[in-house]
C-alpha cells in the first residue's frame, strides 16, 4: 500500500485521534494534530502544487527543521506526483545550491532558519520556479505557506501513483565528499513501514518519541512502524536528558529511538544526580533502540542496569537501503549486544572478499544486502550506481564478520581501515574498547601519517562532564588491547558527529594531520 494511502486510511479509521504532537521545550509550547488534520493538510499541499503546475516527476525541495509542518508537507508533495527532496539542515548555501542543481528542483519550501542561506543563492537557481516560506512571518521573495494553504481544497487529489515509481531523492550525508542523491520508490517506503513494524511490534496504543532530523531516512523510517498502525508520535524539538524524560513521562511514550551520545547523556545525568527517575512516570516505556552508528556494548549493559524492563534493539541501515532495518539485533537478543544482528524481515545478506566471493565465517569482508528497501539508483550517476548495485545486491562499503550463530558484527567502514606496519586495524574495535572506560563519554579513532608505519593509530577522546582523565590513565587502560592496536597518539577533544550520529572523521583528519602535540584537559 502506498504511504499516502496509509495516511488516508488512518484518517478514516481514527479521524479525531491525535497523530502528531510537537513539543518545543525551549519555547515551552505544545501542539497537536489529528489524523484527519494531517490528511487534509497533505491534500492541500498537493492541490497547491497542482496550481503551480507541478505534477508527475517534477522535483520539490523540502528544507525545514523538525516541526508540525514537516510530515504533512512531505506527504502532500508525494500525493502531487512530484518527487520530494528533503535536505540536510546543516547544508551550507553552496550545498543547497549544489543539491538543487543536481536534481533540477522546481519548487523550494524552506523554513525561517534557512532565510539567509536561501536568499544568498535565490538568483543562482535557474530551475526553481517558486519559493515558499514556511513560517508565521513573510519574506519578500517567497510565497507564504500558510496563506497559500488556507485557500486550497482539502479533498483528495486525483493523481495515480504506482509502487515502482520514483518518489523521493535523499542525499547521502556527504561525510566523504559531495552528497549523492538516492532515488527511492513508493515500494521502498512501503517496505520500510512493514519492516519497522515487524521488528518492533508497534500497536495502535504505542507512542513514539521522534527526536532525530526528519530529513534523514533513520528517524522517519522508524516512525513508519507507528504510522502503519495509526499510532501517535511526539516530535521533540530539542535534546537533553530532562527534555527526553519529560516527554516520555508526560506523553506516556512507549518507544524512544536514541543516538549513542543521547543515551550516554541520560545515564550520566542519572549517575551525577542531575536526574531523579522518581520524578517521572516511565513504566510504560517499553523499547529503547539505537541506530546510525556502532553501539558500545558497555553502554547497553549500563542502560539495562538502570532500565531493566526495557526491550532493546539496534538497527543497521543506509539511506541506500531506505534507512534502518536491513540488519537488526532483534528484541530478545541481548546476549548478542555488540553485533548489529541478523538480516531484517524480507532481507538477506552476504559477506564477500575479492571478486565478490563469500568469505568463511569469522573472516572480515564487505557486507552486501538484498531486499525490498534497496534504492532504485543514484540519480543521474550510472557509474556509481553500477559500482554499488549488482543483481539486486547493494554494496554497503562496511567491513563485517559473522559468528557461528549467524550474527553479523560491524568491523568498520572500508574507507576507514587503518593500515599500520602492514596490519589492518579497524577503528570501531578500538572505539568500542575506549568507550568501556568509566570516564570516557565518546571516542573516535583515525589514522595519522607515520613515516615508518605508514599510518599510526590516534584516539580522540571526549571526557565525561566533571571527570578528569590524562594520557597516562588512557595508556594504562589501553594495555587491554593488543600492542599494535594501542593508540600511539591521544588527544582530548570533542568528538564531532553529524545529525545522524556518524563521527565526522574527515574533520578530525584535517584537524590532526601533522599535529604532534599531546595534552591533558579537565572537562568542565
Amino acid at each position: 500500500m502506498l504511504i499516502t494511502e496509509i495516511l488516508a486510511r488512518n484518517a478514516r479509521m481514527y479521524p479525531d485521534e491525535t497523530a502528531l504532537i510537537e513539543r518545543d521545550p525551549v519555547k515551552g509550547t505544545r501542539k497537536e494534530m489529528t489524523w484527519s488534520e494531517f490528511d487534509q493538510q497533505a491534500n492541500q499541499v498537493a492541490h497547491m502544487l497542482k496550481r503551480m503546475g507541478i505534477g508527475k516527476g517534477d522535483k520539490v525541495v523540502h528544507l525545514l527543521m523538525n516541526s508540525m509542518e514537516w510530515l504533512p508537507l512531505y506527504f502532500g508533495i508525494i500525493r502531487s506526483g512530484a518527487w520530494v527532496i528533503p535536505l540536510n539542515f546543516r547544508f551550507t548555501a553552496d550545498d543547497i545550491r549544489f543539491c538543487i542543481d543536481v536534481t533540477e528542483g522546481d519548487v523550494l519550501f524552506f523554513g525561517p532558519e534557512f532565510c539567509d542561506r536561501v536568499e544568498a543563492i535565490k538568483d543562482k537557481l535557474p530551475t526553481v520556479k517558486k519559493f515558499v516560506f514556511v513560517a508565521d512571518n513573510e519574506v519578500d521573495f517567497a510565497g507564504s505557506y500558510s496563506q497559500m494553504l488556507a485557500v486550497e481544497d482539502a479533498t483528495p487529489v486525483d493523481i495515480p501513483l504506482a509502487l515502482e515509481e520514483g518518489v523521493a531523492l535523499y542525499f547521502t550525508s556527504g561525510t566523504t565528499g559531495r552528497p549523492k542523491p538516492i532515488l527511492l520508490t513508493n515500494r521502498n517506503l512501503e517496505a520500510a513501514c512493514i519492516v519497522e513494524n515487524r521488528h518492533h511490534l508497534q500497536t495502535h496504543d504505542d507512542n513514539f518519541i521522534l527526536i532525530p532530523p526528519l530529513y534523514h531516512t533513520g528517524a522517519k523510517m522508524h516512525w513508519f512502524g507507528n504510522f502503519i498502525v495509526g499510532a501517535k508520535a511526539v516530535i521533540l524539538k530539542g535534546v537533553s536528558p530532562q527534555w527526553i524524560l519529560e516527554a516520555v513521562s508526560e506523553e506516556r511514550a512507549s518507544i524512544v529511538w536514541l543516538l549513542v551520545p543521547w543515551a550516554q547523556d541520560i545515564l550520566t545525568a542519572i549517575e551525577n544526580g542531575e536526574i531523579n527517575l522518581d520524578d517521572y512516570q516511565l513504566d510504560q516505556w517499553r523499547l529503547m533502540h539505537i541506530g546510525a552508528q556502532p553501539v558500545p556494548p558497555s553502554l547497553i549493559r549500563d542502560w539495562l542496569k538502570v532500565f531493566p524492563h526495557h526491550d532493546y534493539d539496534t538497527n543497521y541501515g543506509l539511506s541506500e537501503s531506505t534507512g534502518p532495518g536491513c540488519v537488526h539485533l532483534g528484541m530478545g537478543n541481548i546476549h548478542k549486544v555488540g553485533a548489529i544482528g541478523v538480516p531484517g524481515f524480507d532481507w538477506e545478506y552476504a559477506i564477500v572478499g575479492g571478486n565478490d566471493q563469500r568469505v568463511k565465517p569469522g573472516q572480515p569482508g564487505e557486507l552486501i544486502v538484498k531486499g525490498p528497501g534497496v534504492m532504485k539508483e543514484y540519480y543521474k550517476n550510472p557509474e556509481e550506481s553500477a559500482r554499488v548495485l549488482k543483481d539486486g545486491w547493494l554494496r554497503t562499503g562496511d567491513i563485517a564478520r559473522v559468528d557461528d550463530d549467524g550474527f553479523i558484527y560491524l568491523v568498520d567502514r572500508k574507507k576507514d581501515v587503518i593500515i599500520t606496519g602492514g596490519e589492518n586495524i579497524f577503528p570501531v574495535e578500538i572505539e568500542d574498547f575506549l568507550q568501556g572506560h568509566q570516564d570516557i563519554q565518546d571516542a573516535a579513532v583515525i589514522g595519522l601519517p607515520d613515516e615508518r608505519l605508514g599510518e599510526a593509530v590516534a584516539a580522540i577522546i571526549e571526557v565525561k562532564p566533571g571527570r578528569v582523565l590524562n594520557i597516562e590513565k588512557v595508556q594504562v587502560f589501553c594495555e587491554g588491547l593488543p600492542r599494535y592496536k594501542q593508540p600511539r597518539e591521544i588527544f582530548f577533544d570533542e568528538v564531532p558527529r553529524n545529525p545522524t550520529g556518524k563521527i565526522e572523521k574527515p574533520k578530525l583528519r584535517k584537524k590532526y594531520t601533522g599535529h604532534s602535540e599531546m595534552f591533558t584537559i579537565k572537562s568542565d
